[in-house]
């Protein structure tokens, strides 16, 4: 299966930036391709089998997700497509959030990847286009955001 992958350090605690990524219902906040981001039914944005949709900007792509694994002691959650308008089958991505722990300053190491099938003919497309346009993005929003 193609894998993308993006990581970057953010220069707040492990703790702090946890404390906002693991929110399943606030994407909008943080990764700027996405207008809006609300949790579908009754099942909490924390627990597995939440149902985000989210929106891209300009309202023309609608994304469901559903969350199949969740771990505040690791920090870290995992999520699958339950439909997309993108050429990919099989998608699930994971995000982690872990402490750095050679520096003087409080910051966190932030990962966030996927692995995906696709016809051949995507397969190069999808994968630069998570890396770079969502991963990539959205982890230099997230730094942005803690300064």
């Amino acid at each position: 299966m193609p894998k993308s992958y993006a990581s970057t350090v953010v220069n707040a605690s492990a703790d702090t930036v946890w404390s906002f990524v693991r929110d399943f219902a606030n994407l909008d906040e943080w990764l700027a391709s996405i207008e809006t981001c609300e949790i579908q039914g009754d099942t909490p944005a924390d627990q597995a089998g939440a149902v985000r949709r989210l929106t891209a900007q300009g309202g023309e792509a609608v994304f469901h997700e559903r969350l199949v694994r969740f771990d505040d002691t690791e920090r870290r959650y995992a999520y699958e497509f339950v439909d997309s308008p993108l050429p990919v089958r099989g998608y699930r991505s994971e995000i982690r959030v872990a402490p750095v722990t050679d520096s003087s300053r409080e910051q966190a190491f932030v990962e966030w990847w996927g692995d995906f099938d696709a016809d051949e003919k995507d397969v190069e497309a999808m994968r630069k286009f998570f890396t770079k346009a969502v991963y990539g993005t959205g982890l230099a929003d997230l730094r942005n955001r803690f300064g």
